[in-house]
């Protein structure tokens, strides 16, 4: 089974990104043998393509509701259940896998398209390709153009796999808004050593860039009635912020965990600013105070802290309820804190609650009930002992995110990347204002706060007769109360993508979509259960409209007659 031609085509239209993954297979056996297509795609990306063609015939994948894939299938394969065709493999990936089996001297395409929104963080977008042939390929390629009519300020590529010999396949073409990165090895620079038939292409490729930023109020494109506007201030003073860090010193932390939680936590502290405020609780099945109120990140105060964090043991039980409850109370009671600052409280727990109240419901309901709207909650969870499920609608319900941390030897690195992230906020209570009537399913557009680094996007469907889309923000800095303007000629917008031939014209409307998707999945995380289904139907609906391989919809892939018929693609989520 011989691998002849592997290309990936990838397209970035204003940070909405089109992959389409194509390999050529022939068998140059004397009989039948099985043809395998594997790749693995980003986890934020949804599948919206798949095809097979043998020997000219074309087996598509089609789209169905998830519940009605999964029984047309149980119908077919009465014996047992087949793994399904995409599964998580690591932090940011996951992979799709199928076999056929082709006739002697039989060939077989593979193609796989999948779509994503890439997502601003540290001040630049990042677009991975996961490389992995397994054996040398007569024409292999990838190819990337990129289009952003905002200007492109920096542009890098990355590769986990690069030799000298590699780098002379790489070429990268630049100018104002576009640009275009040709990676295109011979079988030759392909391989480890002359001798051998081993691969050197294992590993990462990727693109990292941003746009240039004018417009204070952002960037607004239009394309065919529908708009998205992107918005990330930059240069802004940043708020103090009161941070309170609640540490699981459990058993289960015992050893490398709690010396990596030691590790970043020291690290974190020398990043605080000395306007912040902080504190440390720490528990197990006793919730203990480093100090009983919050205190300024003074040289001394931060040298104190560094003390008590290297002292951190693990033993005992787990009782979340109770440590959160203490960390909003902390924040409830302190005094003398900056008038305009963020209060947020970064959670960090390896396990179930154990101790305590240990049902997950009422913890949340408790935590949403002291919190009410005052405080960001973050939750991270180290390894997969934790229930991400419950850690991730606790994040949600109060104004954070969940995040897994994975027991690995930079567990520390994430643990720091994860607050870089999380430590410079610039605006609070940010509301993205249009014209009312005049837009339709308009994704969201209020935002509690906003970190230096990030990006606020924000899209939907413009009424045919308007000529301009005046928008309005408004959000609090910490020097002021800002409302800034603008406004947006739909005619002109319209014309920048006009003549942009490589393209695909809907661009925005699945860029809306997509995101849309993408929110209403949130939404129902820490919803109520009958608005859950609500949302569930909706978002389903739009999956199933824009072809999108979401939690809530399955890929039915059919093969050809004698071999195992039917097999599912479907989406994994963290949360299992």
């Amino acid at each position: 089974i011989k691998i002849y031609s592997l290309r990936m085509d990838c397209k970035v239209t204003s940070r909405f990104a089109h992959t389409v993954i194509t390999s050529k297979i022939v068998n140059r056996a004397n009989e039948s043998r099985e043809a395998t297509f594997e790749v693995e795609l980003p986890k934020t990306a949804f599948i919206t393509n798949f095809s097979m063609s043998i020997d000219g015939k074309v087996y598509p994948g089609i789209i169905k509701e998830k519940a009605s894939a999964q029984k047309e299938y149980d119908t077919a394969v009465s014996h047992g259940q087949s793994a399904g065709l995409v599964k998580i493999t690591g932090r940011k990936m996951e992979q799709f896998h199928v076999s056929v089996s082709i006739a002697a001297a039989s060939k077989v395409t593979f193609e796989l398209t999948y779509e994503e929104l890439l997502k601003r963080q540290l001040g630049k977008f990042e677009l991975l390709i996961k490389v992995r042939p397994k054996q040398l390929v007569e024409h292999f390629q990838i190819d990337v153009h990129i289009f952003e009519p905002q200007g492109i300020s920096f542009l890098e590529t990355d590769s986990t796999f690069m030799t000298n010999e590699l780098t002379e396949a790489l070429t990268k073409v630049q100018n104002e808004t576009k640009a275009h990165i040709l990676f295109k090895p011979t079988v030759d620079q392909q391989k480890i050593n002359p001798e051998l038939t081993e691969t050197l292409l294992n590993g990462d490729f990727v693109v990292r860039y941003d746009v240039k930023r004018g417009a204070t109020a952002g960037d607004i494109q239009i394309v065919n009635g529908y708009f998205v506007h992107y918005f990330a201030p930059h240069e802004m003073p940043v708020f103090p912020k009161n941070v309170i860090f609640v540490i699981d010193r459990s058993g289960s932390m015992a050893g490398r965990k709690i010396e990596q939680t030691r590790d970043a936590l020291l690290k974190i502290l020398q990043d605080l600013r000395p306007e912040d405020h902080f504190s440390f609780i720490i528990f197990n099945s006793k919730v203990v105070q480093w100090k009983n109120s919050l205190l300024q990140a003074t040289a001394e105060n931060v040298a104190s802290a560094a003390g008590f964090v290297q002292t951190l043991s693990a033993s005992g039980g787990t009782d979340i309820n109770r440590a959160l409850l203490t960390a909003v109370s902390v924040l409830d009671k302190a005094e003398r804190l900056p008038e305009r600052s963020v209060s947020m409280i970064i959670l960090l727990t390896d396990g179930q609650p154990t101790s305590g109240e240990s049902n997950v419901g009422v913890i949340q309901e408790n935590i949403q009930k002291a919190v009410n709207g005052k405080y960001a909650l973050f939750c991270l969870g180290f390894g997969f002992d934790v229930s991400y499920k419950f850690l991730e609608k606790m994040a949600l319900s109060n104004g954070g995110i969940a995040r897994r941390i994975y027991e690995n030897a930079d567990a520390a690195l994430q643990l720091q990347g994860f607050y870089q992230e999380v430590a410079t906020p610039i605006l609070m209570q940010i509301e993205m204002q249009y014209p009312e009537n005049a837009i339709e399913g308009l994704t969201k557009n209020n935002f509690k706060l906003f970190f230096e680094g990030s990006e606020i996007i924000v899209s939907g469907k413009i009424n045919n007769e308007l000529d301009l889309l005046p928008v309005e923000i408004k959000a609090q800095s910490h020097a002021s109360d800002l409302t800034l303007k603008e406004e947006a000629n739909v005619k002109e917008k319209e014309q920048v993508f006009q003549n942009q031939s490589y393209i695909f014209g809907n661009f925005i409307e699945r860029l809306w979509a997509y995101l849309t998707i993408q929110q209403l999945l949130e939404k129902s995380i820490s919803a109520q259960e009958e608005d859950q289904k609500t949302l569930e139907v909706q978002a389903l609906e739009l999956s199933l409209r824009y072809s999108f391989v979401t939690p809530l919809t399955s890929m039915v892939v059919t093969k050809p007659a004698g071999q195992q018929q039917t097999e599912l693609a479907n989406k994994p989520t963290e949360a299992g």
